[in-house]
């Protein structure tokens, strides 16, 4: 069995002002961001494509996946934790 490398983890909170929030999918089921708040989010690799998505911390998100497009959002801050 192949292990899958995750990222790790930095002590650094980033933030992104969502600058999209149209086109909802029919099938989602969860929270969705609205244009203009910013959130506290994490930019991760889609799994299947490696290709960056963002995860919205404290977003709850059932189907199909947590995840949103890096054109929805623009980066706002970063901040160091240590």
């Amino acid at each position: 069995m192949s292990k899958v490398k995750l990222p790790t983890p930095l002590p650094v909170q980033q933030y992104a002002r969502c600058v999209n929030d149209s086109s909802q999918p029919t099938d989602y089921i969860g929270d969705w961001p609205v244009a203009g708040k910013v959130y506290p989010v994490r930019v991760l690799p889609n799994a299947r494509t490696g290709e960056p998505q963002i995860h919205v911390l404290g977003f709850y998100a059932e189907r199909p996946y947590g995840a949103f497009a890096r054109h929805r959002f623009e980066p706002v801050a970063e901040v160091w934790l240590n």
